[in-house]
């Protein structure tokens, strides 16, 4: 117990005099690195879609998971079947190019604000509709879904940037430097609030 309480006064000071840890002292690389391996899964989950599904695969999923789903949902799932069916390419390759798209502006940090906001709805979407909120639920149920999960982690990477300020670390970084009005898409707190 000595050894802890001697190692939490050995904390680095910052110009103000706050202690500051290790954590705290690298926040801006821990924040791109977690970024930049969310942005893998989302580019991996994009290819994905087009390696492994076909158009014709789709309508079939949306109809699989609406079954055994409450009766209360059952217009959710008749809306988005008849989206899908409608032209179960679009919805298909629209998706995997969104996730991809959503995966490179992650690794390389660009519009981050827009693309938090824009994975955390798509994870949604993709939870409601393709995973069907993760049930139906009953015996044998284990979890609620991974696509649920997605928007955490976004949710959580806004609380972290909005908390630590603007990333050093992306490519928004460059390019507010160079575009006048670039924050408003990209942080969620002013560059010269931070």
């Amino acid at each position: 117990m000595e050894g802890q309480t001697s190692r939490l006064r050995l904390q680095a000071r910052n110009e103000g005099g706050e202690a500051r840890g290790w954590w705290a002292r690298h926040a801006a690389p821990l924040t791109a690195a977690v970024r930049g391996l969310f942005g893998l899964i989302w580019m991996i989950d994009g290819a994905m879609k087009f390696l492994f599904l076909t158009p014709a695969d789709v309508p079939g999923m949306v109809k699989q998971v609406a079954q055994g789903q409450p009766a209360w949902l059952t217009p959710w799932f008749s809306f988005w079947n008849g989206v899908v069916s409608a032209n179960p390419a679009l919805f298909l390759w629209g998706t995997g190019a969104l996730e991809i798209t959503i995966g490179v502006c992650l690794v390389v940090g660009l519009l981050r604000k827009t693309v938090y906001l824009g994975s955390i709805g798509l994870a949604l979407m993709i939870w409601s509709v393709v995973e069907g909120f993760g049930g139906p639920y009953g015996p044998g149920s284990t979890d609620i879904g991974p696509a649920v999960m997605y928007a955490v982690l976004g949710f959580a990477l806004v609380v972290v940037e909005a908390a630590t300020g603007p990333s050093p670390l992306s490519l928004d970084a460059w390019l507010e430097r160079r575009v006048r009005s670039w924050h408003r898409l990209a942080e969620f707190v002013h560059p010269t609030a931070a």
